[in-house]
């Protein structure tokens, strides 16, 4: 399929442009983004590498503009540059490597710069590696907590999962595959080795999948396999355990034996992983019938 070379190329009102570019697939990128690279002054990107040959499959000429690389590396320096276009009424788009700026992204030093200098910040909102695993993930998305990537010492690491333990929603993280395994094993020391995870990989490219299990399971299958590819993990929030009312009076009982009525509603409640509330009214009907 040749190049789509039908984009509207219009003047755009000065200001910074983020644009979400393809995770994978070349053509999982919205028209209007398309029309931002085709018509903006100036183009920055993560890796203008990239940018060139997304530039070129989408049949869309740099010609004679600017195309500066905006990374980790040169924030300092290629941020003044791009502020200076900004000031001149220039309009300038933001590509990242790939999804949408400022997720894992240097792009967050350029918009707080451009906001504070009172120019027009803007998207045109597309892929995202985040959204796209939990559409597939199969695990709730009521509420979710991107967590980025952890560090990469185990110590760190561990106490970083720790800092996620009780997040009432699923947790979502970019790995890598030369970490995903410790990575997984030490999610499941720290969060429980039977909550439920699903390990994306490689997402809207040739060899898309999707690893379900919980941290135990997907530990052992780890064990034997050579993961490639950019991967993206998800882990269930935690549950609380189903506690019979019956349990909770017995171990209440015996607990009032030796402490007040706070303290041993506080000791059941942590013990047994139940609401405080629920405990502490217990208690008082129990307190009442004796």
């Amino acid at each position: 399929m040749g190049p789509d070379v039908n984009h509207r190329i219009e003047k755009l009102p000065a200001g910074l442009y983020f644009v979400a570019t393809p995770i994978g697939t070349a053509r999982d990128i919205t028209l209007r983004a398309l029309d931002i690279l085709a018509s903006a002054d100036v183009i920055a990107a993560e890796d203008t590498r990239t940018m060139r040959r997304l530039l070129d499959i989408h049949g869309i000429a740099l010609g004679d503009r600017p195309l500066l690389a905006y990374h980790d590396h040169n924030g300092e320096q290629a941020r003044p540059k791009l502020l200076a276009f900004l000031a001149q009424g220039k309009a300038v788009a933001y590509g990242s490597e790939a999804g949408t700026p400022l997720i894992a992204d240097p792009g967050f030093g350029l918009s707080q710069a451009a906001v504070q200098a009172g120019a027009l910040v803007t998207t045109a909102p597309g892929p995202s590696a985040v959204i796209a695993a939990l559409t597939l993930a199969g695990l709730p998305t009521d509420r979710f907590f991107f967590c980025g990537f952890l560090p990469n010492t185990q110590s760190q690491r561990k106490a970083a999962l720790q800092n996620f333990r009780d997040v009432p929603g699923t947790l979502v993280f970019y790995e890598s595959p030369k970490r995903i395994k410790s990575m997984i094993a030490d999610a499941g020391a720290v969060l429980g080795e039977g909550r439920q995870a699903v390990i994306c990989r490689e997402l809207t490219k040739k060899f898309e999948e999707c690893r379900r299990g919980t941290l135990s399971e997907l530990a052992s299958t780890l064990a034997s396999l050579t993961l490639k590819g950019e991967i993206v993990v998800l882990i269930d929030r935690a549950r609380l355990p189903v506690v019979k009312p019956e349990d909770i009076e017995q171990s209440l009982r015996q607990a009032l034996t030796e402490h007040s009525l706070r303290d041993a509603s506080d000791l059941v409640a942590n013990a047994l992983g139940v609401p405080r509330r629920q405990v502490y009214q217990m208690a008082l009907t129990l307190g009442r019938q004796e």
